[in-house]
C-alpha cells in the first residue's frame, strides 16, 4: 500500500469538499477531522468515506453550506440543529457549546439532530478531555445493521459511544466503542481490501457465522455481549435519536444505499468539568496511579502487555504522523478517480 503524509491527505480533502460548494474554513474543519481519523488508526471512519460524502453532497443529500444554530438552551443543555449540514460541523459546534456551558454549570448535555456522519465518536468525546474535562459522546448510526436481540429484522444500529478522561503523565484513557462487535466501516473496509471476517462480526438469517465480506448484505452485525450489546444500542439510540427529535429504529436512513435523502442523524455529547468536583492536577495524580496500576497488574499467559482504552490509538497515531497514512489499492483508486472528477487531480 502506498503511504501519504497527513498534510497530503489533509490538502486533497479540504479541495475536494470546497470543489462541491463547502466553504474553505468548513472544508477545513472536516478535513482535520477526518484525518485524525486515519492518523490514529479509525480507517473506515476517515479519507475512505471521501467518495460518499462527495457524492451525498452531490446528490442533495448533505447540505455544504448548513447554518447550524441553537433550538434549545438552559444552563447546562442545549439542542442544536445541524441544518443538514456534514456531521463534523455540527458535533464541532456541539462539543465547543458543551465545554463552554460545563465551564459555567460543572456539566453540560448537548443533543445534536439534523446531523450526518461525523466519523470515530473519540473524535468529539476527546475535546471537553483537552479542556480539562471528560467527555461522553453518542449517536445513532447512520444505517441499520442490528436485530433486536432474538430477532432477524435490522431496527438498531451499532450506535457507538466514546468517553475521553484526562490524565497526567500517563496517556489519557480514550474508549471508543460501537454497540456490535465490530462496527459496519471496518466490514466495508475488509471488503474493500479483499479480506476475511472473523467469525463473530457478522451471522446470516439463519445464524450461521458469515466471514465473506462480499456478502454483508445478507446478514447482520452481532451485538458486544449478546443481549447486553442490543440493551445498550437501544438505550444509546434513545438518548443521541429519539431525545433529540432525531431518526431511530425504522425510520433511520440506510446512507450507504441513499444518496440523496436527508439522514437527521442524532448525537449528543456531555462535557463534565473535573474542576468541579475536585482540583484537576489531584484528578489526573490519581487517573495516572490507576493506569500504572492496571497497566502493571500480573497478565495471562500469553499476553505481552496490559492496554488501556486508547493507547493503541495513540501509538498509531505517533506511528502515521511519521511514516504517512497507507492507502490500500482499491481506495486510491477510488480518491483518484473522483479527485480527476472533481477537478482537483490525484494524490501523488
Amino acid at each position: 500500500m502506498d503511504r501519504f503524509q497527513a498534510d497530503i491527505l489533509r490538502t486533497f480533502t479540504r479541495k475536494a469538499f470546497q470543489q462541491v460548494g463547502v466553504p474553505e474554513q468548513d472544508a477545513k474543519s472536516i478535513a482535520e477531522l477526518m484525518i485524525v481519523a486515519d492518523l490514529q488508526g479509525s480507517d473506515g471512519h476517515g479519507i475512505f468515506r471521501l467518495p460518499q460524502y462527495i457524492r451525498r453532497i452531490q446528490a442533495g443529500g448533505v447540505n455544504p453550506r448548513p447554518a447550524i444554530r441553537v433550538e434549545r438552551s438552559r444552563a447546562a443543555m442545549a439542542l442544536v440543529n445541524g441544518d443538514n449540514g456534514m456531521g463534523h460541523l455540527a458535533m464541532k459546534f456541539a462539543a465547543e457549546l458543551a465545554i463552554e456551558k460545563a465551564r459555567a454549570a460543572g456539566s453540560a448535555w448537548v443533543g445534536v439532530r439534523w446531523s450526518n456522519h461525523a466519523g470515530p465518536a473519540s473524535l468529539y468525546a476527546s475535546m471537553p478531555m483537552r479542556e480539562g474535562m471528560i467527555g461522553m459522546y453518542f449517536a445513532v448510526g447512520n444505517a441499520n445493521h442490528l436485530p433486536p436481540w432474538g430477532g432477524v429484522e435490522m431496527l438498531l444500529s451499532t450506535n457507538p459511544i466514546a468517553v475521553a478522561i484526562p490524565a497526567g503523565a500517563e496517556p489519557p484513557i480514550v474508549l471508543d466503542m460501537a454497540t456490535t462487535v465490530a462496527a459496519f466501516g471496518k466490514v466495508k473496509t475488509r471488503a474493500q481490501r479483499g479480506e476475511t471476517l472473523p467469525e463473530g462480526w457478522m451471522v446470516d438469517r439463519e445464524g450461521r457465522a458469515l466471514t465473506d465480506p462480499k456478502r454483508m448484505h445478507e446478514g447482520f452485525l452481532l451485538p458486544i455481549g449478546g443481549y447486553k450489546g442490543y440493551g445498550m444500542a437501544l438505550v444509546f439510540g434513545i438518548l443521541a435519536g429519539t431525545l433529540n427529535n432525531a431518526t431511530m429504529g425504522r425510520e433511520v436512513i440506510d446512507f450507504n444505499a441513499d444518496d440523496a435523502t436527508p439522514t437527521n442523524t442524532g448525537q449528543a455529547i456531555l462535557a463534565i468539568d473535573v474542576s468541579a468536583f475536585d482540583e484537576l492536577a489531584a484528578f489526573k495524580e490519581r487517573i495516572d496511579a490507576l493506569s500504572r496500576d492496571i497497566r502493571g497488574s500480573e497478565r495471562m499467559k500469553g499476553f505481552e502487555r496490559i492496554f488501556l482504552p486508547g493507547e493503541q490509538s495513540q501509538q498509531r497515531f505517533s506511528e502515521r504522523s511519521k511514516l504517512g497514512i497507507a492507502l490500500p489499492a482499491p481506495l486510491l483508486s477510488s480518491l483518484n478517480e473522483m479527485g480527476t472528477g472533481l477537478g482537483i487531480g490525484k494524490l501523488a
